[in-house]
């Protein structure tokens, strides 16, 4: 599908080319180790399982695991709280009535002045104050409530140890609640003992209304559970996780997550003997691939470009994979329910036989599902056979594929044809489920389009990196609504019309011998926009009987005509046509001698061969490099000769071609090229059986008596 190289002078062009077996050591290098990073850090497959569902086969542990169990957790959680009793509060409007009638007391009475000579009135105030506040914030619990608290290391600054005996009833607080009252609220303060007495007195003479604080006991029973820690329960290898039939609970799910863990901490993925073995793993795939390169596609290998192009195309897909993975199985939501069978690989297999080959596509193809089928934490047999059809699929209806919106064209077929295998899969379960199908078929449009998508952005931007012309966009070079063309069919309409059938005769040729047929039609178009600078010089654009070569000489005439290849090559780099199109355009004459005006020249000088310097009647070149060049350089010379035959008949046309392509290789024009002797017998029938065909003959009919 790719014709050509870039030939600037550019560090990246330059390292591209052909040869250089460091740079394609380096790009193979860098593929191995991208394999092997991609082998290496695997996720660890498990069962998928959907909560509430059946189960329809055993899993059983792989190795010995334990799994923080929510049931035995919960079990310990409901035990720690049955020892706590019932918590108790003085009743607040009670408090505030005794504190009331306290600060009354202290107004009306003066006695209390004989009694406490050293305190003053603001001093009694903030102790009552102070003890009101701690004995709204005490609380009364059992011993068992205490000692659970202490267990657990909650604060038991606030409570104390009192349990009435009737609820309904006041009751008197005992004596050694109020000494810890004491100690809390007189204790660190400079307060006189009288008065801490006096104050206390007046409280601790009362009884008390005492009511259930059914806030305080519910949010102490909610620390202790939450100071419970999680149980752990012990799992063998061996033992059975859940058995056909069972119903899958969140238990299990925990058990087999658990299990995914452990394996994954058991595989050590630093590990010296786990790199080894991924290294060696990523070293068969690359030498395998190698050995099938070296014999099917050599070109590849000897090519850096395409060498590059194709393990571009294979790391990105490898990323895709990755990333696919990330979002399906590493998230909390685990997607892997919903997508259950992910279409990944055609997006390298669309890329690849784009840019590169069929038979290359299907071989990468093959090559991705195995290795990502069986790396990703995904069901293996399933995404290996849904992804080997639907990239076969996919290389097939490409075939056709000339436009970029017919991306979309060609993954909405791969998608109809995978939804037969999707419909096989939920059968082959025997739990075919409407939802299941819907999701099953939902998720694998999403993948497609998203396939869609990337191939649509990264087409564009591997044809420019890589300077790879696909049929898409030649088939864009081909509009004649392109500048060019349009100024070549408006200012020349000569040379137009003469580009129109050497690019017929070109892609009949190339066709014939299995070259790119489409890429000889298109660039033939803009093979001679040199001749746009002065139109009227050429033969073909010449309509009158004047021909302004008469009034110059043979070597003034032969560098006008020389100068539509260097003028056709600043044109096409102005207009950035792609770089094999200017190779085209270079390689289309090679270093071929102008013959007519050499040979006019010789006459001038009698003959002497000495006297005239045949390189300034020759083309710069170079010669043509390529089959696609040489059979444009073919077509364009039978071409133009044809034009000047008397009669066309088959005879005279392959005489003609003969006689052509013998001066051409007489002359080392074809030395460069890679037509082989085979080939080049092909294009010359073909060539002659298109101009014939083009030539439109006919049986004589005899004329009419009038």
């Amino acid at each position: 599908m790719n014709v050509g190289e870039d030939k600037k002078k550019l560090h990246w062009k330059d390292w591209l080319g052909h040869g250089h077996f460091g740079r394609r050591l380096t790009v193979a290098l860098f593929f191995f180790l991208a394999l092997a990073l991609f082998l290496h850090f695997r996720e660890v497959r498990m069962e998928v399982l959907e909560q509430g569902t059946i189960a329809d086969k055993y899993i059983i542990a792989q190795v010995d695991f334990e799994f923080a169990d929510e049931d035995t957790t919960l079990v310990i959680k409901q035990q720690s709280v049955r020892d706590v009793g019932s918590i108790y509060r003085i009743n607040d409007k009670q408090l505030r009535q005794i504190r009331s009638d306290f600060e009354s007391y202290l107004l009306t009475r003066q006695d209390w002045r004989e009694k406490l000579k050293q305190t003053t009135f603001d001093e009694l105030y903030r102790g009552a104050d102070a003890l009101q506040d701690a004995l709204a914030d005490a609380r009364f619990t059992n011993q068992r409530t205490i000692q659970k608290m202490k267990d657990y290391g909650l604060l038991t600054d606030n409570y104390y140890l009192f349990t009435p005996e009737n609820i309904q009833e006041p009751a008197m607080l005992p004596s050694t609640f109020w000494r810890q009252i004491r100690a809390k609220v007189f204790g660190s303060k400079n307060v006189n003992p009288e008065t801490a007495d006096f104050i206390l007195e007046s409280f601790e003479n009362q009884t008390w209304n005492l009511q259930l604080d059914g806030v305080a006991e519910r949010n102490l029973r909610q620390l202790i559970q939450e100071k419970v820690p999680v149980q752990f329960t012990q799992v063998n290898a061996g033992e059975h996780i859940i058995d056909p039939g069972e119903k899958v609970t969140a238990r299990h799910l925990e058990m087999i997550q658990a299990m995914k863990n452990s394996i994954a901490k058991q595989h050590n993925l630093f590990s010296i003997r786990t790199i080894v073995g991924s290294l060696l793993m990523s070293l068969l795939f690359t030498t395998l691939s190698v050995i099938y390169f070296r014999i099917n596609h050599p070109a590849i290998l000897n090519s850096v470009r395409k060498m590059t192009l194709l393990v571009t195309v294979i790391i990105l897909t490898l990323i895709f994979a990755k990333c696919a993975e990330y979002f399906l199985v590493n998230r909390g939501t685990y997607l892997i329910e919903f997508f259950r069978y992910p279409i990944i690989v055609p997006l390298a297999s669309i890329l690849i036989f784009v840019l590169v080959s069929a038979e290359v596509a299907l071989f990468a193809s093959a090559f991705l599902a195995i290795v990502i089928g069986v790396t990703l934490a995904i069901d293996h047999d399933r995404f290996l056979i849904i992804n080997l059809i639907a990239s076969w699929v996919t290389i097939l209806f490409a075939r056709n594929m000339h436009k970029r919106k017919e991306v979309f064209t060609v993954l909405a077929k791969v998608w109809l044809t995978c939804l037969p295998v999707i419909i096989a899969f939920n059968l082959a379960q025997n739990v075919f489920a409407v939802a299941h199908l819907l999701e099953d078929v939902v998720s694998s449009l999403i993948f497609i389009t998203v396939i869609a998508v990337l191939v649509i952005g990264l087409l564009p931007l591997l044809e420019s990196l890589f300077h790879v012309m696909t049929d898409m966009t030649l088939m864009e070079y081909m509009d004649p609504n392109n500048e060019l063309l349009r100024r070549l069919s408006v200012e020349a309409p000569g040379t137009y019309q003469h580009c129109l059938v050497v690019g017929n005769l070109a892609e009949s040729a190339a066709r014939a011998i299995g070259a790119n047929g489409l890429f000889c039609r298109v660039a033939t178009l803009y093979h001679d926009i040199g001749k746009l600078f002065n139109p009227h010089y050429f033969t073909e654009n010449q309509l009158g009987g004047f021909n302004i070569h008469q009034l110059l000489t043979p070597l003034e005439s032969t560098q006008v005509i020389i100068a539509h290849v260097p003028e056709g090559e600043a044109l096409a780099r102005k207009y950035r046509l792609p770089q094999s199109f200017i190779d085209i355009i270079r390689e289309h004459h090679g270093t071929t001698l102008v013959y007519y005006f050499y040979h006019k020249q010789l006459q001038q000088v009698g003959g002497d061969e000495s006297k005239v310097d045949e390189k300034l009647f020759r083309y710069p070149g170079p010669k043509p490099h390529t089959k696609e060049s040489v059979i444009i350089m073919l077509a364009d010379t039978v071409e133009a000769t044809s034009r000047s035959l008397d009669e066309i008949s088959e005879e005279a046309l392959n005489a003609m071609v003969e006689k052509l392509v013998k001066e051409k290789t007489d002359d080392g024009q074809l030395d460069d090229c890679q037509l082989t002797f085979e080939e080049l017998g092909i294009v010359k029938k073909t060539l002659v059986k298109t101009l014939a065909i083009s030539g439109h003959l006919r049986v004589k009919y005899p004329e009419k008596k009038k």
